[in-house]
């Protein structure tokens, strides 16, 4: 099988099975386990397409499908374009997909809506390949729309519920305030240069030919649409929310696809941020304290999904702060490692929430490592990845990020993100002791048994975990740095001593170790739920949201109502108003039309005298 046939099996076959699957869903008889058959196969066959693209790789290729639109000056190819960064996105995109599609049919298996569920995931994965394999920015916006689409679709799955409504409509609003961002860029670069064969290699050779100012705004453009979909300061408040959709939902938002994008998209866009610093700056100083912010929440959150969704929201935090100051490979190789902790944390946390009949709150749970071995130790590894310690795979590609913002001298955001590493390691420690070591509040004899199927995913994603972070160990730890090889992408050198550069490795593992350290001492042994009163202020993160309310919700409700009100008032006084010019007109007319004949001679010696001055005026001049 060709290349060619490969990558188009990639993007279709989710986007076919999708079709198939409303087709399947419209019969009248049981359709569980055809989904349950469609649904495991179609992301295996995409993973196993990827793979053999990665294998096979050897340049960057182009494939064209068709033209999309060609209307004056508005021309619009459906091309897919392959190379290192495209392979190794999709390449682990599908991998976490298959393993999460695996683990969600059991998840779903009694759920009312399990193949409207399959519907929508497969579309989630269909647009988020086209988003990485899109040839030119105009065709990634199609698949940016289309993820915020099925995440809103998914996040919303139990609709009954008007709180997950409330959730959805709450993601969809803010993704689309960045996406404004996103297509006033789209706007700029159409506008200046044109859209005919402006794919990413014409794009890099035309975007030096504009000038600074132009630059900037469409750099700047790009980025709010990151921080939209990437739920980065000051538009992260949708992310928690998003917790309301089934857990498997969350692993694939938050592992493999959407909140990935926004990363992607920089990354891709390096050849524009490598030529104004200024706004890469920008965009580590927002991720950089995106991270530290976020921990903070994850620190006092109680909701086990929810600090999931916090400590997202950090971990990309370090990678705008690696893409924003050059290091394109490192934010990348970070996505890469996260990507495989994250969906492990997610499906743990799940597998906890179904036996435990769907408690959410972690000090309601505890002393879990007797009645799950498996996600006990799955979980361990997820944690100690996530937290930095070496020599897990997590270790690797955050230390690559704090270290080349220290040899860079960038020591402001250096020692926000080391505040964000010993954070994360404490409250992830905090988390992973509070479920497994610490005594259970509650009796543990109504703990239902987990499926199989929901935990050999555990397994193969702990070995990823763990093991992925050899691919790209530095050189001065006797690695080959395969990733930055493979990818190729510009990244500043830092010409230092060996030893400097083990001091920097030494103290962000120091630091995470304390972190544990310090966690294990204070929930090791006991629940300790954070005090309301004394910490409402975080727990409530910093109120924002109810700033954003006052500012945003309520404002716009009211104005709204008024132009709901004001208008019919207004249009009710015009028709009164018309109403009564009409009568009085009509009264003066009957007034003339009283058919005496007095009046008509009276007007007609008016009409003459008037036409006889007119006449003499002209006679004069004096018209």
């Amino acid at each position: 099988m060709s290349n060619t046939t490969l990558l188009l099996l990639t993007l279709l076959l989710p986007f076919g099975t999708t079709i198939v699957l409303l087709g399947v869903r419209a019969l009248p008889w049981s359709h569980e386990n055809a989904t349950r058959i469609l649904s495991i196969a179609s992301p295996i066959i995409v993973a196993l397409s990827m793979v053999t693209l990665f294998v096979r790789y050897d340049s960057p290729y182009t494939m064209e499908l068709f033209s999309w639109i060609a209307l004056g000056e508005l021309f619009i190819n459906v091309e897919l374009y392959i190379d290192a960064l495209s392979l190794v996105m999709g390449l682990f995109i599908t991998l976490i997909s298959a393993l999460i599609f695996i683990y969600a049919t059991a998840y779903m298996r009694h759920d009312a809506g399990y193949t409207r569920f399959f519907i929508y995931f497969h579309l989630f994965l269909g647009f988020m390949l086209l988003l990485v394999l899109a040839n030119n920015p105009y065709m990634m916006f199609v698949g940016w729309e289309g993820v915020g689409l099925a995440s809103y679709l998914l996040i919303g799955f139990y609709s009954r519920d008007l709180a997950n409504t409330r959730a959805a409509n709450k993601a969809f609003y803010l993704n689309r305030i960045g996406d404004f961002g996103f297509i006033i860029a789209l706007g700029l670069i159409f506008v200046q240069l044109g859209t005919y064969g402006l794919d990413w290699s014409a794009l890099e050779q035309s975007m030096s030919e504009l000038d600074d100012p132009m630059l900037i705004a469409i750099g700047l453009g790009l980025f709010v649409g990151a921080m939209g979909k990437s739920a980065q300061i000051p538009l992260y408040v949708w992310l928690p929310d998003a917790m309301a959709g089934p857990t498997p939902v969350s692993a694939l938002i938050h592992a493999a696809t959407m909140v990935t994008a926004g990363v992607y998209m920089v990354v891709r866009f390096d050849f524009l941020y490598t030529l104004i610093p200024d706004v890469g700056l920008f965009i580590a100083t927002m991720g950089a304290l995106s991270a530290l912010l976020a921990a903070l929440f994850a620190t006092f959150a109680t909701d086990v999904k929810k600090i999931l969704a916090y400590s997202t929201m950090s971990q990309l935090g370090f990678m705008f702060a690696a893409a924003g100051t050059g290091l394109y490979d490192g934010a990348i190789f970070h996505l890469f490692t996260h990507a495989f902790f994250k969906a492990l944390l997610f499906l743990g946390a799940g597998a906890i929430i179904v036996a435990l009949h769907h408690e959410q709150n972690i000090f309601r749970m505890g002393n879990m490592r007797h009645f799950m071995p498996i996600v006990f130790v799955s979980m361990f590894f997820a944690t100690a990845t996530i937290s930095g310690i070496p020599p897990f795979s997590g270790f690797f590609s955050k230390d690559a990020i704090v270290a080349h913002l220290f040899l860079g001298h960038y020591y402001g955001l250096w020692a926000i993100l080391m505040s964000s590493a010993f954070l994360t390691s404490y409250y992830m420690f905090r988390l992973f002791f509070t479920l497994f070591l610490a005594p259970s509040p509650t009796p543990r004899q109504t703990i239902l048994p987990v499926s199989l199927t929901m935990q050999w995913p555990l397994i193969l994603l702990a070995l990823g975990a763990v093991g992925n972070g050899l691919w790209n160990i530095p050189t001065f730890m006797g690695g080959n740095a395969a990733m930055h090889t493979f990818l190729a992408l510009s990244t500043p050198v830092h010409e230092v001593a060996h030893t400097t550069e083990w001091l920097l490795s030494m103290g962000s593992a120091l630091v995470a170790l304390l972190g544990m350290a310090l966690a294990y001492r204070h929930y090791a042994h006991a629940m300790r739920p954070p005090k309301e009163a004394r910490w409402r202020w975080l727990i409530d993160v910093l109120y924002i949201d109810h700033l954003y309310h006052a500012l945003f919700v309520r404002s716009l409700r009211a104005l709204s109502l008024w132009f709901a009100t004001y208008p019919e008032r207004l249009l009710q006084r015009s028709v009164y108003t018309l109403q009564a010019l009409y009568w009085q007109g009509a009264h003066l007319l009957q007034r003339l039309q009283d058919g005496r004949l007095q009046t008509y001679m009276f007007l007609f010696a008016i009409g003459v005298a008037l036409l006889s001055l007119m006449l003499l005026a002209q006679l004069k001049g004096w018209l």
